[in-house]
């Protein structure tokens, strides 16, 4: 017995796929990387509108089109759970999460503290003030991006 769809796969040598199933995934393929282009894949930025960076990141996000949720890092900082999520999503590191050039940062004398506190008192010291987590924050479908470097971002977000 003949199959239509997989006789000329065969006499290639190569495993069978009924050509509307190609078609389907190959328009999803196309439909996602052009939705991504378009600006259309929406990502939650995490900024303090004060930042200089933070206004240079989202100048960028408009410039490229991307869709952004916008949230305010001190108005709401992130929990404790929400950045040991983001850590395990981006496989960072938690000092990545950490604003080292802040004030109370530095005031704190964090670069001393933090060797010796546990992972849990790490992410619990950053939940209560939105100042001490580096900013801006990307946080999109399988990604996490800390601080802004244009060419990471163009390679995650573009």
């Amino acid at each position: 017995i003949s199959d239509p769809y997989t006789e000329n796969s065969r006499s290639a040598g190569k495993a069978s796929c009924p050509p509307a199933a190609f078609a389907f995934l190959a328009a999803l393929c196309y439909n996602r990387e052009k939705q991504k282009g378009a600006g259309i894949m929406s990502v939650l930025f995490i900024e303090y509108p004060k930042c200089t960076t933070c206004q240079k990141a989202k100048k960028w996000l408009e410039e490229n089109g991307v869709a952004y949720e916008d949230r305010h890092i001190v108005e709401n900082n992130p929990t404790a759970e929400e950045l040991r999520r983001w850590r395990d999503l981006g496989g960072l590191q938690l000092k990545q999460f950490f604003n080292t050039s802040g004030m109370l940062y530095k005031s704190m004398h964090l670069k001393d503290r933090l060797p010796a506190m546990s992972e849990q008192e790490q992410f619990d010291l950053l939940a209560t003030d939105g100042m001490l987590v580096k900013r801006p924050i990307v946080v999109g479908d399988g990604f996490v991006l800390t601080g802004f470097k244009p060419e990471k971002w163009a390679q995650a977000l573009l």
